[in-house]
């Protein structure tokens, strides 16, 4: 099972093999496979979790909720194309990126999730639960 560490994979992960794996094998193709970097902050009755994803558009950008996971993906693609008076390609370039984060969202009021995208940056608020007290009462014997 893959650590839901918010700041990197153990040494010892077999991910982080991969992880060496493909960046070994992409290193002189000027490849970059890092995720987009996220700050997470307890401000009392809530967590604020601020991701930072330049050139990404709103509609580039995925929230998704699934068994107390909440995940942000964003994909973006973009197409140049340079042709002649006849129509031929004299450049043509695509461009193509994605990234996908996962965090654990236990002890969080999932239904009072809140989202917005600004400048760049994806800014979640995430209510924490309000514990259930139970009110103590004597029963009556009938």
């Amino acid at each position: 099972m893959m650590y839901m560490m918010p700041f990197g994979r153990r040494n010892d992960s077999l991910m982080n093999l991969f992880d060496q794996m493909e960046r070994s094998f992409w290193k002189d193709t000027g490849a970059s496979f890092s995720s987009f970097p996220t700050d997470i902050k307890d401000e009392g009755d809530q967590f604020t979790l601020t991701a930072e994803l330049p050139g990404f558009n709103k509609e580039d950008i995925r929230l998704d909720l699934n068994n107390g996971v909440l995940t942000i993906a964003a994909k973006h693609e973009d197409t140049t194309e340079q042709k002649d008076e006849k129509g031929n390609y004299l450049c043509r370039e695509r461009h193509y990126g994605s990234y996908q984060r996962s965090f654990s969202v236990s002890g969080i009021d999932e239904s009072a999730i809140t989202a917005s995208y600004e400048n760049g940056v994806l800014k979640l608020n995430l209510p924490k639960e309000t514990p259930v007290v139970t009110e103590a009462r004597q029963i009556e014997i009938q």
